[in-house]
């Protein structure tokens, strides 16, 4: 059974930063594309970004140069550093497997439960 388990969400000032942990098991982790998404209150649910399973990225214009998706193969880990947050980047995130280019298309195979980060003014 495949489950993604994001860790590291929370409350945070504006400026501030965090690092948001997807941990998966059942999947040979290596082999996929890892993604985060996000829905905040009121909004539909963004792609944020998108790892290959080697080093390719895909960043949301939204986010570029603040975060940062990395993952540690060897841990079954992925990661999104997050900083200079803003209060528009309050939302639930969610972690999720697929290929890299069903990822962009909001095509998953697998998703975690979600971990909410807010960010205050």
């Amino acid at each position: 059974q495949v489950q993604l388990v994001e860790s590291g969400g929370g409350l945070v000032q504006a400026g501030g930063s965090l690092r948001l942990s997807c941990a998966a098991s059942g999947l040979t982790f290596g082999s996929y594309a890892m993604g985060w998404y996000r829905q905040g209150p009121g909004k539909e649910r963004e792609l944020v970004a998108v790892i290959g399973s080697t080093t390719r990225t895909h960043y949301a214009e939204s986010v570029s140069g603040r975060f940062t998706i990395s993952r540690d193969n060897a841990k079954n880990t992925m990661y999104l550093q997050m900083t200079r947050l803003k209060p528009e980047d309050t939302a639930v995130y969610y972690c999720a497997a697929g290929s890299f280019g069903s990822l962009l298309r909001d095509s998953i195979a697998y998703e975690g439960p979600g971990t909410q980060v807010t960010v205050s003014s």
